[in-house]
């Protein structure tokens, strides 16, 4: 036997540097400055909370590090989508999810659609 053909493939691990994002800072930032490059329309309350609507308004982002609705759901991201042809749907992300998995997964969402 070869023991060539029985090594698993080499597993590629990022240096512990570049893994600070995977944790999060509790920062809006990557998302807000991702939305505003977008031309989306942003409101802050006095609370401290954030609401982003997309330009067409079709989707809704909110970060609501204020808001006791969404910390009893232990939650701080919320998007909404209003589809025209279709049922509303929700994504919610946790206060532990970093702010630039949601902005890796809004990029995605506005890559794929015409928000």
């Amino acid at each position: 036997m070869n023991a060539s053909a029985t090594l698993p493939p080499a597993v590629v691990r990022p240096a512990v540097e570049d893994r600070h994002w995977l944790s999060s800072d509790h920062c809006a930032a990557p998302v807000l400055d991702l939305l505003d490059g977008l031309g989306w329309t942003i409101a802050e309350t006095p609370e401290a909370n954030i609401h982003m609507t997309s330009p067409e308004g079709g989707v809704y982002v909110g970060w609501l590090p204020e808001d006791p609705s969404a910390w009893a759901r232990e939650i701080v991201w919320r998007v909404q989508v209003l589809p025209a042809d279709g049922e509303v749907w929700v994504q919610e992300f946790g206060v532990h999810t970093p702010s630039e998995a949601v902005a890796g997964f809004l990029a995605a969402l506005v890559t794929h659609s015409s928000c």
